[in-house]
């Protein structure tokens, strides 16, 4: 009782909490905060820079630029945090911006996680949201968040595939009677895509290129699946046998041939999932089909690629980058009803 109403007077909020971006939103308000999960801090030290304000968009402007006394820090690695202290500060900053002064009391944190991650993870993200200024964590399974997000009728008895690509993770679940029948985690998303090409372009071109340029040319020029018209674009970095900046063309067929490892990955889980399900949740996929959301699902022709390894009908959802944050805003909104199917502990029933 005393929680709940403690509830009334602060500025709960749903926090996906990504390797590459996270998304806050603020009860009845939506998505009020989508940036980078980047911060710098001076090297050999947890000192963020700039009074604890470079995080964020500030932070991510830095990669692969910063000065010998600085570095620009992702500190969650493949969906789970690998800095400790540092996801503290960032989520601190995180939840100063959004709450400010407008709440009473600190807010209550519903935090959307990989499903794959260990108790160990679990309990490391509960403990980082509670020094940051929590009142209390709930934790969801990212599926589960996802497929809210995206509109799914999961709370029905009839079989919903969603498959959420991040950063770090992909995520693969049928979900039935507002729960997960079977699911499948891998350590494979955006990232592995970024390092693919960065890997692709040493090794044919002798041509070392930053994170940040990976990810340029990959939403400019990638895909999955052949395009009608191939596109080109150059590329400039430094080549690794004379040390000079060098530039040169690239096409998309050349990095379509890179990405094939993690793209396989991928197929691969969504395939497990499948034989997995149960013949009568099989069945309903046939009508249903898959729903693909998270940034790594945007690269052109993966629908396609799915759709072709499964034999079902493949969609993207609406906006597919934000689906797992607008999940956990549900969840905010009718905490009362549900926070008992969630514990502090991080275990959903």
């Amino acid at each position: 009782m005393i929680d709940t109403i403690l509830g009334w007077f602060s500025k709960d909020m749903g926090v996906d909490l990504g390797t590459c971006n996270t998304l806050v939103c603020a009860r009845n308000e939506g998505i009020v905060l989508n940036e980078p999960s980047v911060v710098a801090v001076r090297k050999g030290t947890n000192m963020v820079l700039n009074n604890g304000e470079a995080v964020g968009l500030v932070a991510k402007d830095m990669l692969g630029k910063t000065p010998g006394s600085i570095t620009a820090v992702r500190p969650l690695k493949d969906g789970v945090i690998s800095d400790f202290e540092i996801t503290e500060k960032m989520l601190s900053y995180f939840i100063r911006k959004v709450h400010g002064r407008r709440g009473f009391f600190n807010p209550r944190i519903v935090i959307a996680v990989p499903s794959g991650i260990t108790a160990v993870e679990r309990r490391a993200v509960i403990d980082s949201a509670e020094r940051a200024g929590a009142r209390k964590v709930y934790l969801v399974d990212e599926p589960m968040a996802a497929g809210i997000g995206a509109g799914l009728p999961i709370t029905e008895a009839t079989g919903s595939m969603i498959v959420d690509i991040g950063g770090g993770t992909s995520e693969v679940a049928i979900i039935s009677l507002a729960d997960i029948s079977t699911c499948e985690s891998i350590r494979v998303g955006g990232d592995n895509f970024d390092e693919a090409l960065i890997a692709h372009l040493k090794k044919t071109y002798n041509l070392l290129i930053g994170e940040s340029r990976a990810e340029q040319v990959k939403i400019q020029i990638g895909s999955a699946s052949p395009m009608e018209q191939e596109m080109t674009m150059e590329i400039a970095g430094r080549d690794t046998i004379s040390g000079l900046p060098r530039k040169i063309v690239i096409t998309s067929e050349e990095i379509r041939e890179a990405f094939r490892e993690p793209i396989a990955g991928i197929i691969e889980a969504v395939m497990r999932t499948l034989e997995r399900a149960e013949p009568e949740l099989a069945a309903d996929l046939i009508e249903n089909g898959v729903t693909l959301c998270g940034g790594g699902s945007m690269l052109r022709g993966m629908d396609k690629v799915l759709a072709n390894a499964t034999g079902l009908r493949v969609v993207h959802a609406e906006d597919p980058l934000t689906c797992v944050a607008r999940g956990t805003s549900v969840y905010l909104e009718n905490l009362e009803l549900w926070k008992d199917t969630l514990d502090s502990t991080g275990t959903a029933w």
